[in-house]
């Protein structure tokens, strides 16, 4: 078994050239060869054991609505606390298997997944409308997710040193918390959904795994992946999909249930934190939650920055994976100088994007994600008609004209601050255009929001970068280069106030939040 000496350091996973025809092949043979399993159904896992008899969900492509991609079966309310009591049994044994070897498990899963790497891309490309880019790159994050997190399982697993106290032995020791419930989103439904999983289980937890309704697939795949493949104990992972009106808060409010990790939206995130915070029957814990939450992240520019790069930079971040980020840049705040120059040039760039199904790897935005999406963002577009000035789209037409969810990027100008689409948070590919008059109020409409999770400034004075790490109060703040695309282990991953508990995934103090210390002090 490996050890930490013999594991070469964590490197990001490169993405794919789809310049290179034999990628461009095997994308291509993934795709076809996937419609083949589009009528199959996937079934519950708990405890070890397949359960394929109940009712069942059907999973359709936001691409092409018509187009079933797939079933799972609704899990029970009964069948959630089955699986629950699956994880309690198998974290019995869990816990106790060594660190090295829980991270042996997570290497080896890394493996599986760059040998199916094309596979899991093309289930995101049908089941959430992602580009080919866009899924590869999920699916390289995912892969560094896992690899990363073996090897802070290899370094906290180590006895931690102490101050020496004379005549005594001492050390601290990280130990898992319980089981564990996961609830991911259908943004990255691999990387944070496959993410979220593995911290806690190569830290000893055991899960519960319940996907977001519309990325069941992807999500059936990985835990049978597990499972089947990389032969993990039965009950150390079990997968549960269903509505979280009828499972979600069984899991959430079970006293056995030790830890919630989510991410997804603020209202769901207070919710879960809110129900979390009560104390059950039984329950000898307060539950820990590990919350990813929304945001409203800006892009400013001032007077001295690069305006190609800017512009280039905003169109990427505004309009990749069609705004529906948490991540994503839904407001431009232009100081006055450069303002009419960098909207000419967003909206330049983005009249160039191309948009359709997916599975034709020249589109760069696909559908966004389902009927209730599609309504949502239409009514902020409306909205956004009363409060600025509409420069590009809002020409929403009706799916059953399109065959799928698609709606243009659309970019209104001459937003006040405190409008609405200024301050609520959209999810879909509509920016926001405010006017700053200077530098400093600039920064004080950056920080005009609840949330803080990304943000961006382009600028070449120094002292104005240096004052955004001071001021700009977000958690992942990118200077002079747009505000997606973090990189695990690079940029750990997290915000502030109403965008979550700054859990900083991909970073060297995530495990930490599935684990408690334990100090242990010997006589000698």
């Amino acid at each position: 078994m490996a050890t930490v000496t013999e594991i070469p350091p964590f490197t990001n996973e490169a993405f794919l050239d789809w310049n290179d025809p034999e990628n461009v092949r095997q994308m291509e043979a993934a795709l076809e060869d996937l419609r083949s399993e589009f009528d199959r159904t996937y079934p519950l896992i708990i405890g070890g054991r397949k359960v394929t008899e109940g009712e069942r969900d059907t999973a359709r492509s936001p691409s092409e609505k018509d187009l079933v991609l797939g079933h799972t079966i609704r899990a029970t309310a009964g069948q959630a606390r089955d699986a629950i009591e699956a994880a309690e049994e198998a974290f019995r044994t869990w816990r106790k298997v060594p660190w090295e070897e829980r991270a042996e498990y997570l290497f080896r899963t890394a493996e599986a997944l760059r040998e199916r790497r094309f596979e899991f891309a093309a289930i995101m490309v049908y089941e959430v409308s992602k580009s080919w880019v866009e899924a590869d790159a999920d699916v390289a994050e995912l892969i560094d997710f896992v690899e990363y997190y073996a090897r802070e399982a290899l370094r906290l697993g180590q006895p931690q040193p102490v101050v020496p106290n004379p005549g005594e032995q001492g050390h601290l020791r990280y130990v898992p918390l319980g089981v564990g419930a996961v609830i991911p989103p259908w943004n990255f439904p691999a990387a944070i959904m496959g993410g979220m999983t593995m911290a806690a289980i190569v830290t000893g937890n055991t899960v519960v795994l319940k996907p977001a309704h519309t990325s069941t697939i992807v999500a059936a795949k990985f835990a049978e992946l597990l499972v089947d493949d990389i032969g993990l104990p039965g009950g150390v992972i079990n997968f549960v999909p269903g509505p979280g009106a009828v499972i979600g808060d069984v899991i959430v409010d079970d006293p056995r249930t030790r830890f919630i990790a989510f991410t997804g939206s603020k209202e769901i995130g207070i919710r879960i934190h809110e129900r979390a915070a009560k104390v059950h029957p039984g329950q000898i814990w307060l539950k820990r939650t590990i919350l990813e939450m929304g945001g409203k992240d800006s892009i400013v520019v001032d007077e001295t920055g690069d305006v190609d790069a800017a512009a280039k930079g905003i169109v990427a971040a505004a309009f990749g994976f069609q705004g529906q980020k948490c991540s994503a840049c839904s407001r431009a705040i232009i100081v006055d100088d450069v303002y009419d120059e960098v909207l000419e040039k967003v909206v330049a760039g983005a009249k160039r994007l191309t948009q359709g199904n997916p599975t034709d790897r020249s589109n760069f935005m696909g559908a966004v994600i389902d009927e209730k999406a599609f309504g949502k963002i239409s009514e902020y577009i409306g909205i956004g008609k009363d409060e600025g000035r509409l420069v590009l789209g809002g020409d929403v037409k009706s799916p059953d004209e399109t065959g799928g969810y698609y709606i243009p990027p659309t970019i209104f100008a001459d937003v006040d601050p405190d409008a609405r689409i200024s301050q609520e948070e959209i999810f879909g590919p509509v920016l926001t255009f405010i006017r700053a008059r200077d530098f400093d109020h600039a920064m004080e409409i950056a920080n005009n929001t609840e949330f803080g999770l990304t943000g961006a400034l382009y600028s070449t004075r120094r002292d104005r970068l240096d004052r955004a790490s001071d001021d700009f109060h977000v958690g992942n703040l990118y200077l002079n280069r747009k505000c997606t695309g973090a990189l695990v282990g690079v940029h750990p991953f997290g915000g502030f106030n109403m965008s979550g508990t700054d859990s900083k995934a991909g970073g060297p103090d995530y495990l930490l939040l599935f684990t408690q210390g334990k100090s242990i002090a010997e006589r000698v």
